[in-house]
């Protein structure tokens, strides 16, 4: 099999062959079914573990990175799935701590695997990957959390990247009106507009100084990818009762603010957690996925690379510099 591979830490990614034994590393008996991988997809996260030898994001070595998986069952352990079955898991600590999708094979666990929809394609489903099912884990927080399209206004950060793009495009086609932040206003202005945000801020106005605990309320629920200042700003500049989904720390993991916000506005500030979510949201998620999505807008927001394009990609998307979604296909 052919993989890309971390030998440790600190050390450079590479691809070559590997031998399928290499994939009980760090497995043990957590994995159960044996796949046939058809099509990763490509995250901040896994530029992270690529670029610099895991920058905190890898937890073994040597290790396969590629948080998803687009895969054939070619043998189970678990009477659940059977070969033949096409399957995708995100997170479940693969790409971190367990061998990932950036390989031809993987032997992953049987409870965090979710049938392929039968509305998506597995380059469709590889194409919304983690950033997409993250998307969709905060987008059912907010309606979860009573945040309607009567509500008001609703941010996304980074929202030409690959959560806010899918995120701007849920929350466009379930009718609210969508504010997309974004450090690339005028190169990304007609892609989110036609993705179907209402208005673009740029990102600086969030993310460069940090405001008084209380701003002008400006945002009935918000999908953040940035953490840190933005994120406090934003939890300053909701409007009484609204919600905010934290999905990602591109910024910083820290969080400059007070209690004011969730004291005197009732503000909630929840967390999209993809690596561990339980299979009933997986489901969920993935199936509101296929329901909703424009399949044409995914289409659009699409790149795809091959496996030995990995290693370059890296620098590129820590960097800002990519749009959308990025399949990986493993077996070019």
């Amino acid at each position: 099999m052919r993989a890309v591979i971390v030998a440790a830490k600190g050390a450079e990614a590479e691809v070559r062959e590997v031998m399928e034994d290499e994939l009980l590393v760090g497995v043990g008996e957590s994995g159960t079914v044996e796949l046939d991988v058809l099509y990763s997809s490509y995250n901040y996260k896994d530029g992270m573990a690529i670029n610099g030898g895991g920058r905190g994001i890898l937890q073994s070595f040597p290790i396969i990175p590629g948080i998803d998986i687009v895969g054939t069952v070619t043998r189970s352990e678990d009477p659940k799935w059977s070969a033949g079955d096409t399957v995708v898991l995100n997170g479940d600590g693969i790409g971190e701590s367990l061998h990932g999708g950036f390989a031809t094979r993987a032997r992953v666990r049987p409870d965090a695997l979710v049938e392929l929809p039968e509305a998506l394609s597995p380059e469709r489903a590889a194409a919304l990957g983690t950033a997409g099912f993250t998307a969709m884990i905060s987008v059912l927080q907010l309606e979860d959390a009573g945040v309607t399209t009567e509500s008001g206004d609703v941010l996304v950060t980074g929202a030409a990247g690959g959560v806010g793009s899918v995120a701007v495009s849920l929350l466009a086609g379930r009718g609210y009106r969508v504010v997309a932040s974004t450090g690339r206003v005028e190169e990304e202005g007609d892609y989110l507009r036609g993705l179907g945000a209402a208005d673009l801020i740029d990102r600086h106005d969030l993310s460069d100084e940090l405001g008084k605990p209380l701003q002008s309320e400006r945002w009935a629920g918000a999908i953040d990818v940035a953490g840190s200042t933005t994120l406090a700003n934003i939890l300053a500049q909701m409007r009484y009762g609204g919600t905010v989904s934290a999905c990602g720390l591109a910024q910083g993991m820290d969080l400059p603010t007070s209690v004011t916000p969730f004291i005197l506005r009732g503000v909630t500030l929840t967390g999209a957690n993809s690596v561990n979510a339980p299979r009933t949201l997986r489901q969920r998620a993935w199936d509101a996925l296929a329901a909703e999505l424009d399949l044409e807008k995914l289409d659009e927001m699409t790149t795809t690379i091959g496996l030995a394009d990995t290693i370059p990609y890296a620098e590129l998307i820590l960097a800002g510099r990519t749009r959308g979604r990025t399949i990986v296909d493993v077996n070019r």
